[in-house]
């Protein structure tokens, strides 16, 4: 039987450290990458290529051990929703995906990367993947930001709270249909996160925008063009 992770274990701990490492690698080498774009993209979507490979393979993981659920495997949680569309961002370039990316896709990965939803511990492929993937969203957003040059925009800000915006009514709908909790909107998760500081259902999914919104507005004073 595998072991259980634990939220703030060694284990926890040496993945975040991993992950602020390279954070800081890509920061100090940002002028050194190659010059040629042909380069770039050829990176750009080996990296893209090698998330969408993790994701598949743990799809492949969750049916091959009877996991797989309507109610809780399908790509509908912001971080599924943000690693689709990083692979997107990374094989098209797109400037509005990437606002959606850099927004949502950092604050919601720094949230579960803290505060994880994962019942397999290390050395379990399941623990790799979680990190690889939501470590790739971010590492993904800031490549763009300080490698390729692109900037958040106040209007990346709105039209990211209204992308949102739109998807909540959908996903809880579908909640409703397969008993799921999807961005969690049924409930807050059973081992604690972040939403436990936000009050109780429903008024944590308001108090969560407002946050989101915080959040969204110190991202964009912190990269924006200065």
């Amino acid at each position: 039987m595998e072991e259980r992770f634990i939220m703030f274990s060694v284990e926890h701990w040496s993945a975040i450290a991993a992950f602020i490492l390279f954070i800081l690698i890509l920061f100090f080498t940002r002028g050194r990458w190659p010059k040629s774009e042909k380069g770039l993209l050829r990176m750009e979507r080996l990296f893209g290529l090698s998330l969408l490979g993790m994701d598949i393979l743990y799809h492949i993981w969750l049916i091959q051990t009877d996991r797989w659920e309507l109610r809780n495997s399908l790509p509908l949680e912001l971080c599924s929703i943000s690693l689709l569309l990083t692979i997107v961002l990374l094989w098209t370039g797109n400037r509005l995906v990437y606002q959606f990316v850099f927004y949502a896709g950092i604050g919601g990965a720094i949230q579960a990367m803290i505060t994880p939803v994962l019942d397999m511990n290390y050395p379990h492929f399941r623990y790799f993947h979680f990190f690889y993937t939501h470590a790739g969203i971010i590492l993904t957003a800031l490549y763009f930001t300080w490698v390729k040059g692109y900037r958040p925009t106040f209007k990346g800000i709105l039209t990211t709270m209204l992308a949102l915006n739109i998807l909540l009514p959908f996903v809880f709908w579908i909640n409703s249909l397969v008993d799921g909790n999807y961005m969690f909107l049924q409930r807050k998760p059973a081992g604690g996160s972040l939403l436990d500081f936000l009050g109780p259902y429903p008024f944590y999914i308001l108090s969560l925008e407002f946050v989101a919104f915080i959040i969204f507005i110190f991202l964009w004073f912190l990269f924006k063009k200065k």
